[in-house]
C-alpha cells in the first residue's frame, strides 16, 4: 500500500469572493518534493437530489451554468449550510430550486469532483413521495423545472444541454438502485 505523501508546508497564494487556492508542499515517500495546488475546502459540503415523482418523472432544473457559458439541464443541488445535515439541506434544496418538498429522502452517495484539484464533496440523495411547496431561494432568476420520465434516461443523456458528470452520475446510480428494487 503507498504511503501517503508529507504535507510540508500549505499557502494560500490567492483568493477570490468564492473561492481559496492553496498551494501544498508534499515529499512523497521516494523523497521527491512537489508542490500542488487546490481549491481549498470550505462549509459542509453540498447535496445534490434525485427527486421522482409519482409517475417515475425525475425533476430536473434549467440553471445557468457560467463555467460553460449556457443553460444546462441539471439535477437541483445547493451547499449544505451550518446546522443541517445532507438530508435537511436536500429537502431545502428541492423546495428552493425545483417547488417540491419530499417526504422520503434517502442518502445514495458522497461524491468528489476532480480530486486531484480540489476537496468538495456532494451527496446525491434519492427523493420521493413529493409534494408542491416553495420556498424563496438564493438563485438569481427562477428556474425551469423540467420533468423527465426515468424510463428514457439514455435520451436525456443524448441531450447536449445535459453534461454535467455528477448529475449523469447520480442518475445512473438510482437507476440501478431502483432496479434492484432497493
Amino acid at each position: 500500500m503507498p504511503v501517503k505523501p508529507e504535507i510540508l508546508k500549505i499557502s494560500q497564494p490567492s483568493q477570490s469572493r468564492l473561492f481559496k487556492v492553496e498551494a501544498v508542499d508534499l515529499r512523497f515517500s521516494n523523497g521527491v518534493e512537489r508542490t500542488y495546488e487546490r481549491l481549498a475546502v470550505r462549509g459542509n459540503g453540498a447535496v445534490m437530489i434525485v427527486a421522482i415523482d409519482e409517475n417515475d418523472n425525475i425533476i430536473l432544473i434549467k440553471e445557468y451554468a457560467v463555467g460553460v457559458e449556457d443553460y444546462l439541464l441539471t439535477l437541483p443541488k445547493g451547499l449544505i449550510d451550518p446546522g443541517e445535515d445532507a438530508i435537511i439541506a436536500a429537502d431545502r434544496e428541492l423546495k428552493e430550486e425545483a417547488g417540491f418538498g419530499a417526504r422520503n429522502i434517502i442518502s445514495i452517495k458522497e461524491m468528489t469532483s476532480a480530486p486531484n484539484y480540489m476537496g468538495h464533496k456532494i451527496t446525491t440523495v434519492l427523493a420521493r413521495d413529493l409534494y408542491p411547496c416553495k420556498l424563496e431561494g438564493d438563485e438569481p432568476e427562477d428556474m425551469e423545472v423540467v420533468r423527465w420520465p426515468l424510463a428514457r434516461l439514455n435520451e436525456l443523456f443524448d441531450r447536449e444541454d445535459f453534461s454535467e458528470a455528477r448529475t449523469i452520475a447520480a442518475l445512473y446510480m438510482v437507476r440501478d438502485q431502483i432496479q434492484q428494487g432497493s
